[in-house]
């Protein structure tokens, strides 16, 4: 059994400041309207999978990933591409993807447009998952870390990864992984491939993690970690050295930042019952990645169900921000209020 509580002075104290994030976050007005409907609508009728990431891809497009017309093994259906590039109309532009990979976690596209994808399960008779790989922009397979459809703990061995980002100096960073009685780590590469150290840990104490779900780096180069378990942000220096925590953004699922320096994320089991964070509404927070404040909300409509709306989240240079979800399996926009044709309002 795992110890999960370990609590400091200084962890109840951010507790209560927490606390009262939390009151302006929801006293926040939302700045955003949904587009309604099915906004990226799927070709040949297909419809949407869970999903849990999004990733602004440059040029107002966004790549996105999804399981395959549910939340199962994309290697029952070899035949569906779940990644796919999408423009600001919701039109498929393209994809790639089938008979690759299990379960679409993470999503991160680098500097040079290559596009990343953490797969979060395994599916070891048929050797795939437990990966992260390199694509380039039209799906070609660049690079793969991790032992196909195997789970462990080593150098170069995941359990249910959970996302990858790209430092500008190419470090490539894993969160590993996607239980928290897993790694609870976040890994670091070279630009090669090669390992370099690990951080982490589980536990509830500074620089600890239970299910480090989204990573998230400012322009600073400080990396963000949404401690999903720990309802908590992290934050760290590229050397694994822990800098802060942040509890006004309530229990991240997703992050995102943009060059503007402005944090995004996805709460998505905040007040779900049980230790979930009680006190916290579940949205899409938006804030700071310098202060901390945040400035404005998204709330999730449905607070009565146990999970609902955004995991994972982005947005574009235009403020347009786009919600990943799991339970109900869709993928959503949301614009800068007044911004939608009248005949959308």
């Amino acid at each position: 059994m795992i110890n999960i509580i370990k609590i400091s002075k200084l962890t109840l104290l951010a507790g209560a400041i927490a606390m009262s994030y939390g009151t302006i976050a929801k006293a926040q007005d939302n700045p955003y309207q949904e587009v309604p409907g099915v906004w990226a609508k799927l070709p040949d009728g297909r419809k949407w999978g869970s999903t849990s990431t999004v990733y602004y891809a440059g040029n107002g497009n966004i790549w996105a990933a999804e399981r395959c017309g549910a939340n199962k093994n994309c290697m029952d259906t070899p035949d569906i591409d779940p990644v796919m590039l999408i423009n600001p109309e919701g039109k498929i532009l393209k994809s790639f993807g089938k008979g690759m990979m299990v379960w679409p976690h993470g999503i991160h596209v680098d500097q040079q447009g290559n596009v990343w994808i953490a797969d979060g399960r395994g599916d070891e008779k048929r050797g795939v998952g437990h990966q992260v790989h390199k694509f380039n922009s039209d799906g070609k397979l660049l690079m793969s870390l991790g032992k196909a459809g195997k789970a462990g703990k080593g150098k170069y061995i995941f359990d249910q990864p959970c996302d990858v980002l790209v430092a500008p100096n190419g470090d490539i960073f894993v969160a590993d992984g996607h239980s928290p009685k897993g790694n609870n780590r976040v890994v670091k590469y070279n630009s090669k491939g090669e390992y370099i150290m690990e951080f982490g840990g589980a536990g509830a104490e500074f620089g600890e993690m239970y299910e480090p779900h989204s990573l998230a780096m400012d322009s600073s180069g400080r990396l963000f970690v949404a401690d999903r378990y720990n309802d908590r942000v992290q934050i760290f220096d590229q050397q694994g050295k822990f800098l802060m925590s942040w509890r006004q953004f309530g229990r991240p699922s997703g992050l995102y930042i943009d060059k503007n320096d402005i944090l995004y994320v996805a709460d998505s089991e905040s007040n779900s019952g049980g230790t979930r964070n009680p006190g916290f509404n579940r949205g899409i927070r938006i804030g700071s990645a310098v202060t901390g404040w945040v400035t404005a909300f998204i709330p999730d409509p449905d607070q009565g169900v146990a999970f609902s709306r955004a995991e994972g989240v982005t947005a574009d240079e235009d403020g347009n921000v786009f919600g990943a979800e799991v339970e109900e399996q869709n993928l959503r926009k949301y614009v800068p209020r007044g911004t939608l044709p009248r005949k959308q309002r």
